[in-house]
């Protein structure tokens, strides 16, 4: 996507980029979120675009088949096969190794229909290839998205979310009412037994 068309597409939604916290690591895994429409990811690739942060995206491997192929890889897409997920997890985090740069972007909801659990796989993926959490965001209310501070996966699941809870506070998706609780499975398992 071009800065232009970026630039173009912002102003027709009346969008703005909000200019990153700090800058944003060469590797890093980023989550994206609210994720409540398919107008996220257009959205998303405007704001990364006019912020000068270069973002890969995860799709599954079928829109990569084809004529689409060398345009979704050009966009930033990774191909992953969803039907080997405990060999998905290795699979990005080895992509760090063999990449001289990749933000790798991450809807950690998994769906833009309301869930009550994210999907820890951005939380794994960060642990394993050894790369901070950015916390990318869209915000409906104010008309914004960017780019927050990145984080590192400290082992303290519990902990780390609640960092990444007291940062998306207050954001909206683009669909009202699709944003679930920000909360993973594995918290449960965590929280010590009283």
């Amino acid at each position: 996507m071009s800065m232009l068309l970026a630039r173009f597409w912002l102003f027709i939604w009346r969008w703005q980029a909000v200019e990153p916290t700090e800058p944003v690591p060469a590797h890093c895994v980023m989550i994206a979120a609210p994720h409540t429409t398919n107008w996220d990811f257009p959205l998303t690739l405007a704001l990364a675009k006019v912020s000068g942060v270069p973002v890969s995206w995860l799709g599954k491997r079928t829109l990569f088949k084809g004529p689409m192929g060398p345009i979704m890889r050009r966009l930033g897409g990774v191909a992953i096969d969803r039907s080997a997920p405990g060999g998905m997890v290795a699979s990005l985090a080895n992509e760090f190794s063999v990449r001289d740069q990749l933000a790798l972007l991450v809807p950690a909801e998994g769906t833009r229909s309301r869930t009550e659990y994210w999907k820890s796989g951005f939380y794994r993926i960060a642990e394993q290839a050894q790369v901070p959490i950015v916390l990318a965001f869209v915000d409906r209310a104010t008309r914004t998205g960017g780019f927050g501070p990145a984080i590192t996966a400290s082992g303290d699941i519990v902990a780390d979310m609640d960092r990444i809870r007291a940062f998306y506070e207050g954001k909206e998706g683009l669909k009202a009412g699709r944003f679930g609780p920000i909360r993973l499975k594995e918290e449960s398992a965590a929280e010590p037994v009283t």
